[in-house]
C-alpha cells in the first residue's frame, strides 16, 4: 500500500521527524522480493524525494537571507532531527535492497553507487556531516555580510566586481581591487579558524571510515568511477602544456590594447578598449525575460521549462546585502522543479550565469520522468557539461535577446570565449591547491602553509598577470573560493565539463539541431549510465590529454578571431 506522503510545499515543510520515522520504519519491516521491489522502491524514492525536499528548501531560505536567524533556526533542527535520523534509515534501507541481490530495470548504476556509500557508511559520520553543513551556513553567514564602504555607500562585493568591470580609470579599478581584498583581511582570523574545524573535521570522517586519508574518501563517496586522481594530474599537464599558453597570450594581447607596460590583477575584467562596460539589463524582468528569449532559440521545450519557473516563483536572482555569495540551482525532488539563486547586479556576468544555471535547471527537467530519486544523482562532471553547454548554446542568440546589440554581442562572445580559455589554468590552481592539502594534511591545516602554496600555484598557472608586491592580497582568494571550504574536490569537474561542453558547441557549429538533441538524450539519462557514455550520447569524449584539449582550444581561437571581425 503507498505510503500517506504530504502533497503540497506547505504539508512537506511542516513535516517532523516523528511523521517520517513509521514510514522508515515500515519499509525497513516489509519483505522485499522480485514481485514487489518496484513499488516498494517507489514508497522509499518519494519518501526520499519528501525530506530532501525540505532540507533544500530550508537551505535556500538561509542562503536568500543570511541574517534571517528564523530561517537559520529550522534548519539547525532539521540537521539535528530528520537529517541526521533519516540518513541512518537511508543507509538501512540500501543495505536491504543490496542484500536482496534485485537490481529493477535503471537501476544498475544508482545500485553500483549504492554499494560504495554502504562501504563508505560510518553512522558515527552521520553526525560530522551535520556538523560540516553547520560550518558551511556559518562561512556563508562570513561572506554573506562582507560590504564594503565605497563612495559613502555601503556595497557588496558582486557589486565592487562591477567597478572593476565598467570603471575605465585605472586607479580607481585599483583602489576597488585593494579595498575588496583588504576587506577579506578581515575576516582571515575567523575563516582561518573555520577552516581548521572543517579540515579536523573532515580528517576525522575519512578516518572513521576506515580510509586512507580524506582525498581517498572524498573520491570515492563523489563516486568517482571512471578516473582517478592520477588522471585529474594528467589533466593539470595537459593545461599547463595547451591551455596556459593561450591564457597568456590573451593576456598580451589585452596589455597590448590597453597599452601597458604590465597587466595588473586590476586590469583583467574591464574592456580593452575603455568601452563603457556591457550593461545589458537594468530590472530582474529584462533579464529574465530577455534570457527566455535565448532559451527558445536554443530549443522551445527550454523556454518552456524556463517561464514555468519564472511564474512559479522559482528564481531569485538579484543581489543585496545579507545574501549568501555565488550562484546555484537545486532541485525539490518531490515537486520536481529546479529553483535558481544568484547575484545579478547588471552586467554580462549576470547573464552567462543565468544560461549556466538554466542549463542544469533543464538538466532537472529532462531527467524528471525518472521513477527514481537515486536515478537524479546525476555525477557532478555531467551535471556541468548541462550548464556549461547552455552558455555555449544560447550566446548565438544574444542580440535575439533584446538585450545586445550585433556588435555588443559579439564582444560579450569574445569575453566569454577568452573566459574559457582562462578559466581552465585557473581551475587547475584550485583542483592541484586541494589535492596538495589532504596529500600533505600537516601543511594544509595550517592556513598560513596554504597561502603560500596558493601564491606558488598562481605563479606557475596563471603568469600572465603582474601580482608583484601582492602576494598577501592575492593569496586571500582562496579564502573566498567557497568550493575548497564548502565542497572540497569539487571542481575539476568544471574544467573537464568545459571539455565536453565545448565539444557539444563544436557539435552545434557543424548542425545545431542534432547537437542540441544529442544534449537532451543525455540530459534525460540521469544516473542511468556510466559517465563516458552521457558523455558519449551528448557527442562528446569523456577525456583527460593534450591532443583533445588542443583540438578544442584551437577551435576557440579560431571563433575569436571571426568574432573580432564582427565586433570592430
Amino acid at each position: 500500500m503507498p505510503l500517506k506522503l504530504p502533497k503540497t510545499i506547505k504539508e512537506i515543510m511542516a513535516w517532523k521527524w516523528d511523521q517520517f520515522e513509521p514510514l522508515y520504519r515500515q519499509l525497513v519491516a516489509e519483505n522485499v522480493n522480485a514481485s514487489n521491489v518496484d513499488a516498494w522502491l517507489l514508497d522509499w524514492s518519494k519518501l526520499s524525494e519528501v525530506v530532501s525536499e525540505q532540507n533544500n528548501r530550508l537551505y535556500v531560505a538561509t542562503s536568500i537571507n543570511t541574517a534571517d536567524e528564523e530561517a537559520e533556526k529550522n534548519l539547525q533542527e532539521h540537521l539535528d532531527t530528520t537529517f541526521t535520523h533519516s540518513k541512518a534509515c537511508e543507509q538501512r534501507l540500501k543495505e536491504k535492497l543490496l542484500a536482496s541481490g534485485l537490481t529493477p530495470k535503471g537501476m544498475e548504476i544508482p545500485i553500483r553507487n549504492m554499494r560504495a556509500e554502504a562501504e563508505l557508511y560510518r553512522e558515527a559520520n552521520v553526525s560530522l556531516f551535520a556538523e560540516e553543513q553547520k560550518l558551511s551556513t556559518e562561512y556563508d553567514k562570513i561572506i554573506g555580510a562582507q560590504t564594503i564602504q565605497w563612495n559613502g555607500e555601503e556595497r557588496t562585493f558582486m557589486q565592487m566586481y562591477k567597478v572593476l568591470v565598467e570603471e575605465n580609470d585605472r586607479l580607481t579599478r585599483e583602489r576597488a581591487w585593494r579595498t575588496t581584498r583588504e576587506r577579506i583581511l578581515a575576516d582571515k582570523p575567523a575563516i582561518y579558524t573555520l577552516w581548521k574545524k572543517f579540515f579536523e573535521l573532515r580528517q576525522q570522517i575519512a578516518k572513521n571510515a576506515d580510509m586512507p586519508d580524506y582525498r581517498a574518501f572524498a573520491w570515492k563517496q563523489k563516486q568517482r568511477f571512471d578516473y582517478t586522481p592520477e588522471d585529474c594530474k594528467d589533466f593539470h599537464t595537459a593545461i599547463e602544456e595547451v591551455a596556459v599558453p593561450a591564457s597568456t597570450r590573451i593576456h598580451e594581447r589585452r596589455k597590448q590594447k590597453m597599452g601597458l607596460d604590465t597587466l595588473r590583477p586590476w586590469d583583467t575584467s574591464v574592456d580593452s578598449l575603455s568601452r563603457p562596460a556591457l550593461k545589458p539589463f537594468s530590472t530582474m524582468e529584462q533579464l529574465m525575460e530577455g534570457t527566455a528569449r535565448m532559451f527558445d532559440m536554443v530549443n522551445p521545450i527550454f523556454g518552456r521549462h524556463f517561464r514555468v519557473m519564472m511564474e512559479e516563483d522559482l528564481l531569485d536572482l538579484n543581489n543585496r546585502k545579507n545574501k549568501a555569495g555565488g550562484a546555484y540551482m537545486t532541485f525539490f525532488e518531490s515537486t520536481r522543479k529546479p529553483f535558481i539563486f544568484g547575484n545579478a547586479v547588471g552586467i554580462h556576468l549576470d547573464v552567462e550565469t543565468l544560461l549556466h544555471e538554466g542549463g542544469h535547471a533543464f538538466h532537472g527537467f529532462e531527467a524528471a520522468r525518472l521513477p527514481y530519486i537515486m536515478q537524479l544523482n546525476t555525477p557532478m562532471e555531467f551535471n556541468e557539461v548541462a550548464s556549461m553547454s547552455m552558455e555555449l548554446l544560447g550566446a548565438p542568440y544574444l542580440t535575439e535577446s533584446g538585450m545586445y546589440t550585433p556588435a555588443e554581442a559579439a564582444r560579450a562572445r569574445i569575453e566569454h570565449l577568452e573566459g574559457l580559455i582562462i578559466f581552465w589554468p585557473y581551475m587547475s590552481l584550485v583542483d592541484l591547491f586541494q589535492h596538495w592539502i589532504y596529500e600533505n594534511p600537516k601543511e594544509g591545516i595550517d592556513p598560513e602553509k596554504c597561502e603560500a602554496q596558493w601564491n606558488e600555484l598562481y605563479d606557475r598557472f596563471l603568469p600572465g598577470v603582474d601580482f608583484s608586491g601582492l602576494e598577501p592580497l592575492r593569496a586571500t582568494e582562496w579564502l573566498r573560493q567557497g568550493h575548497i571550504h564548502q565542497s572540497p574536490f569539487y571542481y575539476i569537474e568544471y574544467g573537464l565539463a568545459q571539455l565536453g561542453a565545448v565539444q557539444v558547441w563544436g557539435n552545434a557549429l557543424k548542425d545545431k539541431d542534432k547537437a542540441v538533441q544529442s544534449y537532451r538524450d543525455a540530459l534525460g539519462l540521469g544516473a542511468t549510465v556510466s559517465l563516458p557514455e552521457l558523455f558519449k550520447t551528448a557527442g562528446a569524449r569523456f577525456a583527460f590529454d593534450s591532443d583533445t584539449l588542443k583540438t578544442y582550444v584551437n577551435l576557440i581561437e579560431g571563433q575569436l578571431e571571426k568574432l573580432e571581425e564582427i565586433e570592430s
